[in-house]
């Protein structure tokens, strides 16, 4: 617990100010981390990021994450990201012909899969940042509250399994605990911050993105347990890797832009 605390502060410390500055130094961090998320994912698999499925998933990614206003070049060339994507497929079914099936259908689709999977998420860390900050913070107070809501009603009150197969710690008390802890802070949040949007909707909205908060920490943990790999990585002691660290966020903020938050 005490390393899980000073590993939390010491990246707190590091993240925080670079979401504050925003800007290219964001944008250059935001990759940074997204390629690592992506390598602990393939690794799960035992996809080399030096091998010709792991680069063209690693080239997509970094292609899915290039914010608008700096997609002028593939747009001059009158191509899309849907249309990066799909030559990536092309390209990857292509490889399990000159494989003869060592690479197979099931691989290529993991490796696609798993681009979209960490894309998807952090292309919206950065158009939310890019919209304004306070979303940002609305996001990680959401995460944060929510998971030390869950874990601390859970441990006190917790009784009944959530999904004892993926998470057997997780309790049904937690989760509801969980989304409980968001809107009483969400709501003391907008008190002070008042928010460009209406605030019944914003409470409702924050129970939503409360529920699948939590639900992509299962989804990375079904993925895990799937693999039998207890941690995604080990760059953060005491935490595990950086999907570990984000997989709530990569549900929460592709949802506050279709629940046009934003």
């Amino acid at each position: 617990m005490k390393q899980r605390l000073i590993t939390g502060i010491i990246a707190a410390a590091l993240f925080l100010p670079v979401v504050w500055i925003g800007g290219i130094l964001f944008i250059f961090s935001t990759y940074v981390i997204a390629t690592i998320a992506l390598y602990e994912v393939l690794k799960m698999r035992s996809v080399k990021v030096l091998s010709f499925p792991g680069a063209i998933s690693i080239l997509t990614l970094w292609i899915f994450l290039l914010p608008d206003e700096y997609y002028k070049i593939l747009n001059q060339l009158d191509y899309s990201k849907i249309e990066t994507a799909l030559l990536s497929v092309l390209l990857l079914l292509v490889y399990t012909v000159t494989k003869k099936n060592r690479f197979t259908f099931d691989d290529a689709a993991f490796a696609v899969f798993a681009m979209l999977y960490v894309g998807i998420g952090f292309y919206y860390f950065i158009e939310t940042r890019d919209a304004d900050i306070l979303w940002i913070a609305y996001a990680l107070l959401i995460i944060w509250t929510t998971d030390s809501g869950a874990y601390f009603i859970g441990k006190a009150i917790g009784r009944k399994k959530l999904w004892p197969d993926i998470s057997p710690n997780k309790t049904v008390e937690g989760f509801i605990g969980g989304i409980c802890s968001a809107l009483v802070v969400v709501a003391i949040f907008v008190y002070f911050v008042p928010l460009e949007t209406n605030l019944w909707y914003l409470l409702f909205a924050t129970v939503v993105l409360s529920a699948f908060g939590q639900i992509g920490d299962l989804v990375e943990s079904a993925l895990k347990r799937h693999y039998k790999v207890k941690d995604s990585g080990t760059i953060l002691p005491g935490h595990g890797g950086l999907l570990d660290r984000f997989d709530s966020l990569l549900f929460v903020l592709p949802l506050m832009h279709i629940l046009q938050l934003i």
